[in-house]
């Protein structure tokens, strides 16, 4: 008797990179993609309606981010399994994507081995980190500075990330089904864990940090 395959649900906002990914996967032996998703809010309700033995989570995506995602299908199913597979190659973000209840955070640079062996150490339980971000998290404790990733809740890290993307107070109360109040005693909550006194500041410690990047400043 054939044993059934695991199925796996890909959430990414490009479809050709969907269709990439789907590819490579499909030809597993034992692995079947059975819904994709564009965006965190589409991903958390085909979640509910599908109940994926593997969500493979972008991200960067419109409207809330994949940690975002993540943190919401984990409170809803506290076994799901996440595999954060992006293109951040920055410490903070697997930190915070590990923290909100993902299994495995594979960059997109990775081999596609790479994402292959992630995929099934994440479906066996096993956490799965791609070698450049184990290099990045060693480097990421060297230095002297309070790293957002450690004093931060994913929730906090969502409201930042979108902060530094110039999203409003409302924009991001929409998004979050938070009040804006909440949503401003947040941002003060998040300088002042930071160690920080304006937005200024805020903007240049994700800058060191690589939260933020000149290429994100360019385009904003």
């Amino acid at each position: 008797m054939t044993e059934p395959r695991r199925t796996i649900m890909l959430v990414d906002d490009h479809a050709v990179v969907r269709e990439g990914f789907s590819a490579v996967l499909q030809k597993q032996p034992g692995l079947r993609v059975v819904a994709e998703a564009a965006d965190g809010a589409e991903a958390y309700r085909l979640f509910k309606e599908v109940r994926p033995d593997l969500v493979i989570m972008d991200l960067a995506m419109p409207g809330i981010g994949g940690i975002e995602a993540v943190r919401r299908i984990r409170q809803w199913d506290r076994g799901a399994k996440i595999l954060v597979f992006t293109m951040h190659q920055n410490a903070a973000f697997a930190v915070q994507a590990i923290r909100a209840g993902a299994r495995g955070y594979v960059t997109k640079t990775s081999p596609p081995e790479t994402l292959v062996a992630a995929v099934m150490d994440v479906l066996a339980d096993r956490i799965a980190i791609s070698p450049d971000i184990d290099h990045e998290l060693a480097l990421s404790r060297l230095g002297g500075e309070t790293v957002a990733a450690d004093v931060l809740t994913p929730r906090e890290f969502e409201v930042l990330r979108m902060l530094l993307a110039e999203r409003t107070s409302d924009e991001i109360a929409d998004a979050l089904h938070l009040s804006p109040k909440t949503v401003a005693n947040l941002h003060c909550l998040i300088k002042d864990k930071l160690g920080v006194g304006s937005d200024i500041e805020l903007v240049r410690l994700a800058l060191r940090q690589g939260i933020l990047t000149q290429g994100d400043c360019a385009r904003t």
